[in-house]
C-alpha cells in the first residue's frame, strides 16, 4: 500500500522540529570552563568576574588566567573543608569579624541609599566651596600642558614637527602623522603633574622639565617608534589650580561629607530611640587599678565618628 505523500511531509517536519530542539537545548546549555569537585566554573560567571579592560586586551588570556586561579582556589578551600578548618576556634572568631564587618558595611550603604535625592551635589554649590576655601587648594608641583606625537618613522616625525612649525593645527597633524592620534589630542587638552608628564619615557619627560612654552624637544626613537612632545603651558608650583580641574572631585567630597551627616544622623537616632526603650545599657569600666570608673553616658559625639 502507497504512503500517502502528507505522511512524508509530516515526518519530515516532525524531524526538522527535533533537529530544531537539539540545536536550542545545545545553546542555552552553559559553557564548563573547569571543575573541581562538586564546583563548576563556567564562562559566564568567568566573564562577570574579569574587569572589562583587561578581558577587552586579550579575553583567550583572561580566560585562561581566571580559569587557573579559580582551580588553584577551590583545591585549597576544598583542602580547608577536609580538615574542617573554619571550626577552629581562632578562625571561627576572625569569620564572625569578617561577617560583621560585611553587614555593617552592607547596612551603611544600603541606609546611604535611601538619602540619595537628599544629597546631590550641585555644580554651584561645588563653586561656592571652591571660593570660600580657595587658599587650601594649591598646586604641589609645576604642572604643564604639551603635546605628545608617536610617529612610525624619523621622517614622518620630522615632517610632523615641520607643519607644527608652519602653523598647521594640531588635531591635523597628530591625525596624520601620530599613533593613538585621538588619544593624543584629549591628553593635549589637560595640564599634567611635571612628575608623570611624558608617560613611561623617561627622556621626554627630561625634555619637558628643559623646553620652554610652544619649544618642540628633539625627535627620541624607542623601540620602532619616534617620539617628541611640545610645551603649550606651565603653572608653578603654589599656584591655584583652575576650578574646572577640581570641580569633579569637589563634589565627590561633599557628596562624601553629606553622606556621612545623613548616615551618622540616621545611628544618632537609632541611639536615642534604644535609650528611650531601655535596650543600651552602658556599664562601669575598670582600669588597670581595678578602679570603677564611671562613665554612664556615651557622648553623641562618639556615635557621629
Amino acid at each position: 500500500m502507497a504512503i500517502p505523500r502528507s505522511w512524508y511531509i509530516l515526518l519530515l517536519s516532525t524531524l526538522l522540529l527535533l533537529i530544531s530542539s537539539c540545536q536550542k537545548d545545545n545553546s542555552t546549555q552553559p559553557v564548563i570552563l573547569a571543575e573541581v569537585g562538586s564546583q563548576q566554573l563556567t564562562k559566564a560567571a568567568a566573564k562577570a568576574e574579569i574587569p572589562t579592560h583587561i578581558f577587552q586586551s586579550d579575553s583567550t588570556s583572561a580566560y585562561l588566567n581566571y580559569r587557573d586561579n579559580w582551580v588553584r582556589r577551590q583545591v585549597i578551600l576544598q583542602e580547608a573543608e577536609r580538615l574542617n578548618f573554619t571550626q577552629r576556634k581562632g578562625v571561627q572568631e576572625k569569620l564572625q569579624r569578617i561577617r560583621e564587618e560585611y553587614i555593617l558595611q552592607a547596612v551603611q550603604d544600603y541606609i546611604i541609599t535611601e538619602f540619595e535625592g537628599d544629597i546631590d551635589v550641585s555644580e554651584q554649590e561645588a563653586r561656592n566651596y571652591y571660593q570660600q576655601n580657595k587658599d587650601k587648594f594649591t598646586l604641589d608641583e609645576r604642572y604643564v600642558r604639551y603635546r605628545h606625537l608617536i610617529a612610525s618613522s624619523n621622517n614622518g616625525a620630522e615632517q610632523a614637527k615641520r607643519d607644527l612649525m608652519r602653523g598647521i593645527e594640531w588635531e591635523t597633524v597628530a591625525k596624520q602623522y601620530s599613533k593613538h592620534a585621538d588619544l593624543k589630542i584629549r591628553e593635549s587638552e589637560r595640564f599634567w603633574p611635571i612628575s608623570i608628564a611624558g608617560g613611561d619615557i623617561t627622556m621626554l619627560n627630561r625634555y619637558l622639565n628643559i623646553i620652554g612654552p610652544s619649544e618642540i624637544s628633539p625627535t627620541y626613537r624607542s623601540g620602532s617608534e619616534y617620539h617628541f612632545v611640545q610645551l603649550l603651558d606651565e603653572r608653578p608650583q603654589g599656584d591655584h589650580p583652575d576650578l574646572d580641574w577640581l570641580i569633579g572631585q569637589i563634589k565627590e567630597w561633599l557628596t562624601l561629607e553629606k553622606r556621612k551627616r545623613a548616615f551618622n544622623t540616621y545611628v544618632k537616632n537609632l541611639y536615642l530611640q534604644g535609650q528611650a526603650n531601655n535596650e543600651i545599657k552602658i556599664h562601669s569600666v575598670i582600669n588597670e587599678t581595678n578602679t570603677a570608673v564611671d562613665d554612664s553616658t556615651v557622648s553623641l559625639n562618639q556615635i557621629n565618628q
